[in-house]
């Protein structure tokens, strides 16, 4: 499935401002409202080692687009926005706003956040106000400038209204007119519709478009941070795909598809049907698509990751995956599966990633195709589903090969959480490495591989409890 519509770079060689690490950047510098120069994130552990969130990055920001960063859960983005935005510094690397290092510029950015964040005990006109005043601009102008953004944003009428009075697209909306109160040059939005329900962030969504088409909005770029494929490829005049461990570009492009876009048009749903396909398929380097798209640079991370990481999602949620593949043929779109289960990518994703690392399912050009052992194991009774699941993990699961060989190497058939986390806190960040550990649970209990002591926070196999019962018993 390859896309249509993303220009080619040799013939617009400044429709790309990004590229990972290793490229250049193909906006000249001067071109750039903010720049990153190799930033990354990383975290110091008491081994020594670091945890990788960002790998080195350049990245650039240039006037007049609207910028959509996604990726999956895990990759960085709201890192990402932090660190442009100048909230979070960089481990390592500069960000440069209008070529000056940003902690030492006047820089002018707004941040639209997912929650409303707003201040209940203030009316609509007092929360639009809120950063004129800490800014110290005088009450008659900032009052000023606040009705106007008010009436901007559609909410003439409710200056005096509390935010408890408000419904959801309303507070966000209070929310847009405060961040945008201040003329922001960059207007940062971290998953600014995700709260809302569906008709509500359609509504705002087509809303936010005709303020930036109709240069309304006293901004000069808009980065939003999304997980909504869709909703990136209707807003984003340019699109940057992050991928994970640690974060890092897999591909930039601009979008040529013209507005208002058509859901329904064969440009767009080849488009999101790419971007799919960059998303579940980590392991593949992004191809160019003719006319459509130039991506970052073939880099990959060069740092040797020892487990994988394990995707969180439970054996019940793979076995309904494959039972849906074998209804439609055993293969489909990814783009299609997801919105028959009117699912978001982060909903799908992990389930999909959990049927490839253990063989039950294949990612091929953006279609899930069910495997032999996947259709197998959708067709067995319970018990053989899950004589399966553990042949397949301990055959691709590095975790759960050394747990049950630990476990079995043991006299008393025990080992300690602690033990484990050690060695995954090498790779992943503390919260991670727990989280690993509880899926890799949920995995061996159901595969029996072992079961779970929490009470002892141990590892141990289902005989050793039957042991240890018959012991207390006989005491």
């Amino acid at each position: 499935m390859q896309p249509a519509g993303i220009p080619n770079v040799a013939q617009n060689p400044s429709a790309v401002a990004a590229s990972s690490s290793a490229g250049e950047a193909v906006v000249r510098a001067g071109e750039a409202i903010i720049r990153a120069e190799k930033i990354e994130k990383y975290y110091a552990q008491p081994s020594q080692n670091r945890i990788q969130v960002i790998s080195p990055t350049d990245l650039s920001i240039v006037p007049g687009e609207i910028v959509a960063l996604l990726g999956p859960s895990g990759s960085g983005k709201s890192t990402m926005l932090r660190m442009l935005s100048g909230l979070s510094q960089p481990s390592a690397g500069q960000v440069y706003w209008h070529e000056r290092p940003i902690a030492e510029a006047e820089i002018n950015v707004s941040i639209v956040f997912q929650s409303f964040a707003l201040f209940p005990w203030l009316t609509v006109l007092e929360n639009v106000e809120a950063p004129l005043q800490a800014r110290g601009v005088d009450p008659e102008e900032r009052r000023a400038r606040s009705m106007r953004m008010l009436d901007t944003v559609g909410l003439d009428g409710f200056e005096s209204a509390y935010p408890k009075e408000l419904s959801g697209g309303m507070k966000q909306r209070v929310g847009f007119a405060r961040a945008l109160v201040v003329e922001p040059e960059v207007l940062f939005m971290d998953e600014p519709f995700s709260a809302l329900d569906v008709l509500t962030a359609e509504n705002l969504r087509s809303e936010l478009l005709e303020l930036w088409a109709k240069k309304t909005m006293p901004t000069r770029c808009v980065f939003i941070v999304t997980h909504n494929i869709e909703e990136a490829v209707l807003l984003a005049d340019r699109i940057i795909v992050l991928g994970r461990n640690p974060g890092h570009i897999r591909t930039d492009f601009r979008v040529q598809i013209p507005q208002p876009r058509d859901r329904k048009s064969e440009q767009f749903t080849q488009l999101v049907d790419y971007i799919y396909k960059v998303l579940t398929r980590p392991d593949v380097v992004p191809t160019e698509a003719p006319d459509h798209q130039h991506p970052g640079p073939k880099v990959r991370d060069q740092r040797q990751m020892k487990y994988q990481m394990l995707p969180h999602a439970r054996p019940g949620g793979v076995a309904g995956l494959l039972e849906l593949l074998l209804d439609k043929g055993g293969r489909d779109d990814i783009y299609r599966l997801a919105d028959d289960l009117a699912f978001e990518i982060d909903d799908l994703l992990p389930i999909v990633d959990a049927a490839q690392l253990l063989g039950f399912l294949k990612v091929e050009e953006g279609d899930a195709n069910i495997t032999e052992n996947g259709t197998e194991f959708a067709n067995s009774e319970i018990l053989r589903q899950k004589e399966i699941f553990r042949d397949a993990a301990l055959q691709n699961v590095l975790l759960l090969r050394q747990i049950q060989r630990a476990l079995e190497a043991k006299s008393d058939h025990t080992v300690p959480e602690e033990f484990f986390l050690d060695m995954l806190d090498e790779q992943f960040s503390d919260e991670e490495a727990h989280r690993q550990i509880e899926t890799a649970v949920t995995w061996g209990r159901y595969a029996e591989l072992f079961d779970f002591d929490a009470a002892r926070r141990r590892f141990v196999m289902p005989d050793a409890i039957e042991e240890a019962a018959v012991a207390g018993d006989d005491d």
